[in-house]
């Protein structure tokens, strides 16, 4: 996965963690950080594999660690996240060596993992909507009671 490891070292990658890490310093909530993006990919990546889809690694990988990289644009600028990360990821999937059909497949899920309502539970957007949610442990979250994800989402147990 030579082209993950290109994601993983790209400066506008890494100076983003940086800063994400600087802004959610002291967060009480879920955090944004490699971490979680790595979980995102990984759940995604089972979910792929178990219902025998027919998606690259990865560019589900890249799905999952690009997800939520603009975040520091909405700290910095208000923008929402899935709107400027959809922008960050094209020219960081481009040095990587994505092909425009594959960066479309990153974008457009990105720009749609805040959606429940996904059409098409096999697409990429809905996976990513899943996998994002289920990679947050809400039942051993000290702040669940602060947290302003409605009680339908949050994860209650290791299996939901």
């Amino acid at each position: 996965m030579d082209r993950i490891d290109r994601i993983i070292h790209d400066r506008r990658f890494t100076e983003a963690l940086q800063k994400l890490r600087i802004y959610e310093k002291g967060r009480i909530f879920c955090g944004h950080d490699l971490k979680h993006f790595l979980d995102v990919a990984r759940i995604a990546w089972i979910y792929i594999l178990e219902h025998h889809l027919n998606y690259k690694k990865d560019v589900v990988y890249a799905m999952g660690l690009l997800h939520d990289i603009g975040r520091i644009c909405q700290y910095e600028e208000n923008i929402p996240h899935h709107e400027a990360g959809a922008c960050m990821a094209s020219a960081i999937l481009k040095d990587a060596g994505y092909d425009e059909a594959e960066t479309a497949l990153v974008k457009d899920a990105i720009l749609h993992h805040r959606k429940e309502e996904n059409e098409d539970p096999a697409s990429l957007n809905a996976i990513l909507y899943m996998a994002d949610k289920k990679s947050r442990a809400c039942y051993m979250c000290d702040a669940i009671d602060l947290c302003h994800w409605p009680d339908s989402i949050k994860n209650k147990s290791v299996t939901d």
